[in-house]
């Protein structure tokens, strides 16, 4: 739309805004109230002043009630009007000039700049060749106040011009970039070491580690047999602890599952809202861009109460091509994070974090697909829930299982931990390793526990634990978020080994200080966090050692007569006996049970080749220990291509089957 004259306001006009605003409530006041409703009136009446037509007022008026904003918030949110012609037509309006576009080096940087981010309202320019000049993002609600300053002092005229808020906070965000970056990286670390995984082994850990492994290979050297049998029986017994774990996942997560309604209730969003966040973490994803922003623009959330970061780095020109090539709507920003190591996707998020404006923040990635109305759920959580419950996960669902062997076992992995593992936890408040996309946080508590470890490459583990060790509680909510799984072998294995070199690093940040960790978490969750963690670590390095327990038991126990075994071999075998194969078993009923019929015709047989899949999972596990010595910060990233048209109708047709309690129905992806 374009803007028209901008004449003064009459009585006149007056009396068509009450009437046509006749009926609008204020939100927290009666109708007809004063102060409330008078400042609508008087916004729409500037409105009126710039030439928008009163139809289309009365339109934003009723949709700022219901959303607790402004008139005008509304009008920019909807695109009816461009940001530019609005702020140059109130710059006119006021007699001051408009600036389109801030020259680098103008804003002089400082950390309070960083308000601006939140809230750009004001910035001052500095130039050699001219006094300061201070640029303003006046709101209407608030002209009269400017104009009335004007008027008594005309000299402001000369000091003061206005710009748009966009115009403003991109200015910020390069001004105080190379700051805000250093700053990114080094904060954790600095404001609390003992949380941050840039020393991958502190001294202490490394003595230990030294004194440990040493002592080991003497014990082999010296006492070969007891050596062996001793390591037997503590690899063992670790491995069936971590097999204990999944088993009362599966039975407990049975018996949740029983109680809950097939479909979650649906949602009504009443009342003002707050602004809610959503950021994307995006590197050389060109490709996927238009998939990407297709999904956010599903989001169920009012546009002018939604605030979403596409954050990407500043030297990936063609990602930030593509994106600009879509003309993202105004509640859209890219940010540019200035190329500088880590180059890791915590980094970036946590680059972007100052400038997130909503009380509550989703962390999605580009490939994904969230439910329309995962934002609503997780709002209706947030506030049903306790305060300490500061995270939300939702659901994995892999949309592309189908296509090969690996994309299937990844889909009955992900269908074991997203719709059964992390419920059971949460149900106990107990730690949750989240998952890195579909995390949803009170925006407060996330920045006060230090936001993401820039160095840790499974940044989402290390908050999950040490958002537990502050107090804070995860739960999980039901609409799920589609995403694909890696088709190759290849890819998933750069995939996984990045995730165990990260709960590696996890893993040793929290044994720091075991004691402290204990004290911090309580005993029970610090179990937990060996168990799901340490049990999942064990597992894959020494499966390989387990099956060799396993055969070479099963060998000399056939060389021997029966009277001849004792008891304790006889035990050791049935315990390496039930440690394979039942983890075997409990890996598919975890992953089958919780799937749909459909998921479940998708998989096929190719479940049973889940041993094959744990031995590629015990390779990544290996590969990540070597990397950890050689590369601990390297981001093996995973390349994301946009969905085939297959995938979607698949993918409808799994979740409109009922029997599913974790899924939330049909969802148009």
């Amino acid at each position: 739309m374009l803007l028209g004259e901008y004449g003064g306001r009459s009585e006149a006009a007056a009396g068509g805004f009450n009437a046509a605003l006749h009926g609008v409530p204020v939100p927290g006041e009666p109708a007809g109230d004063g102060a409330g409703l008078a400042a609508l009136r008087g916004e729409a009446l500037v409105l009126k002043s710039l030439g928008l037509a009163k139809p289309l007022i009365a339109r934003m008026a009723r949709r700022a009630t219901s959303h607790g904003t402004t008139i005008e918030e509304e009008l920019l949110a909807s695109g009816h009007v461009e940001e530019a012609a609005y702020y140059g037509a109130l710059a006119r309006l006021a007699g001051l000039a408009f600036v389109d576009t801030i020259p680098d080096g103008a804003v002089v940087d400082s950390p309070g700049l960083d308000s601006q981010l939140t809230r750009p309202c004001c910035v001052r320019l500095h130039d050699k060749a001219r006094p300061p000049l201070t640029l303003i993002a006046p709101q209407a609600r608030r002209i009269d106040h400017l104009l009335s300053s004007l008027s008594r002092h005309p000299a402001l005229r000369q000091s003061l011009a206005i710009a748009t808020p966009s115009t403003i906070r991109q200015a910020v965000w390069k001004t105080g970039a190379e700051r805000r970056a250093r700053a990114t990286v080094s904060r954790l670390f600095e404001e609390s070491p003992a949380f941050s995984a840039r020393t991958v082994l502190t001294g202490h850990q490394g003595f230990w580690a030294g004194v440990a492994l040493s002592g080991t290979f003497a014990f082999l050297l010296i006492v070969p047999a007891l050596a062996a049998v001793l390591l037997h029986l503590a690899l063992s017994l670790l491995y069936l602890a971590a097999l204990c774990l999944r088993l009362a996942a599966l039975v407990h997560g049975h018996r949740t599952a029983r109680k809950r309604p097939a479909q979650p209730p649906a949602l009504a969003i009443e009342g003002a809202l707050p602004v809610y966040s959503v950021m994307v973490a995006l590197y050389r994803e060109a490709e996927i861009a238009p998939q990407l922003l297709a999904a956010l623009d599903r989001l169920d959330w009012p546009r002018s109460r939604l605030d979403i970061k596409l954050v990407c780095e500043a030297d990936d020109t063609e990602t930030l091509s593509a994106i600009r090539a879509l003309k993202p709507p105004r509640h859209i920003e890219i940010v540019e994070v200035p190329p500088m190591t880590p180059r890791t996707k915590p980094k970036a998020l946590g680059y972007a974090l100052p400038g997130v404006r909503g009380d509550y923040v989703a962390i999605f990635d580009a490939e994904d697909r969230p439910h329309p109305d995962q934002l609503k759920e997780a709002y209706h959580t947030f506030r049903a829930a306790p305060e300490d419950i500061v995270c939300l996960q939702a659901p994995l669902v892999i949309a592309n299982m189908h296509e090969s062997f690996t994309s299937a076992l990844f889909a009955l992995e992900y269908a074991a931990l997203f719709r059964r593992m992390l419920p059971v936890l949460a149900r106990y408040r107990m730690p949750l390793p989240l998952g890195g996309t579909s995390n949803h946080f009170r925006t407060g508590p996330l920045r006060a526990v230090g936001g993401w470890d820039p160095f840790n490459v499974t940044e989402d583990a290390d908050l999950g634990m040490r958002l537990y060790r502050f107090g804070y509680r995860s739960a999980t909510i039901r609409r799920q978020t589609l995403e694909d799984a890696p088709t190759t072998t290849g890819v998933w294995l750069g995939q996984r080994t990045r995730w165990f070199k990260g709960w590696l690093q996890t893993w040793l940040v929290m044994m720091r200080d075991p004691r402290r960790t204990i004290d911090e978490m309580g005993l029970a969750a610090f179990a937990t966090f060996q168990l799901l963690i340490g049990g999942m670590l064990i597992s894959a390095l020494s499966h390989p050692l387990i099956i060799v327990f396993l055969v070479s038991s099963c060998m000399a126990m056939l060389q021997k007569p029966a009277e001849a075994i004792g008891a304790f071999e006889a035990a050791l075998f049935v315990i390496d006996l039930t440690n394979i194969f039942g983890s075997y078993a409990a890996f598919v009923a975890l992953g089958l049970t919780t799937m749909t019929a459909h998921e479940q015709r998708l998989i096929g047989c190719r479940w049973m080749g889940v041993p094959l899949y744990w031995m590629m999972t015990s390779f990544a596990a290996w590969k990540a220990v070597i990397e950890l010595r050689c590369k601990p910060f390297f981001w093996n990233k995973t390349p994301h291509q946009p969905r085939r048209a297959t995938d979607s109708a698949e993918s409808r047709e799994g979740r409109q089957q009922a029997g599913e309690p974790q899924l939330s129905g049909t969802v148009a992806t």
